[in-house]
């Protein structure tokens, strides 16, 4: 080895760290992983409770949901019924009076009627009484025709009312619907 080659070698020497400055940075480097590590194991563990709570909330959320659909299955008629019970009440008072004239029994009638139309009211059940409307085949049911000379498919009588709930049919109205007259002949 010549001078030169020495002195560039004993150069590089002195430019690298010595073994202890080595373990020193590598302990150090270490330690900050280390450190890393834990704060990005509690942010884990932070946000796998976050999880936790989240689920439970939202599996108790599911099961009042469902506990308030089934109550309301049980217990979605109890106001009809209890406006319903004041009919019945009227119809029994009316059957256990003895000496009573037509006059007072149909009075009375009229007022277990006022009542259940009350009732009907206030829950949005209404009649269907379609005479002289177009015959409506989802609100009404034809049981047969007479000839008129009205618009061919109107309503001519109602020989039962059919009734609404909130819009939707319950049961249709029962109906005798026109046809045109046939020619003579």
């Amino acid at each position: 080895m010549t001078d030169a080659e020495f002195a560039g070698s004993e150069g590089l020497a002195t430019a690298q760290p010595s073994r202890g400055d080595s373990n020193e940075g590598a302990g150090a480097r270490i330690a900050e992983l280390e450190a890393s590590l834990a704060a990005a194991s509690a942010e884990a563990e932070r946000h796998r409770e976050e999880w936790l709570r989240a689920k439970a909330e939202t599996d108790n959320v599911r099961r009042r949901g469902q506990e308030d659909v089934a109550k309301a299955h049980r217990f979605g008629l109890e106001s009809f019924s209890s406006a319903l019970l004041a009919v019945k009440d009227s119809l029994d008072a009316a059957l256990t009076v003895e000496n009573t004239s037509i006059e007072s029994f149909k009075e009375g009638v009229e007022l277990t009627a006022r009542q259940l139309d009350a009732a009907f009211d206030k829950f949005s059940i209404k009649a269907i009484s379609p005479i002289g409307e177009k015959f409506d085949p989802h609100r009404h049911q034809a049981i047969s025709q007479v000839e008129s000379d009205a618009e061919p498919n109107t309503v001519a009588s109602v020989l039962q009312k059919g009734y609404l709930l909130n819009d939707r049919v319950l049961r249709p109205a029962l109906v005798i619907v026109t046809r045109a007259r046939s020619a003579p002949g």
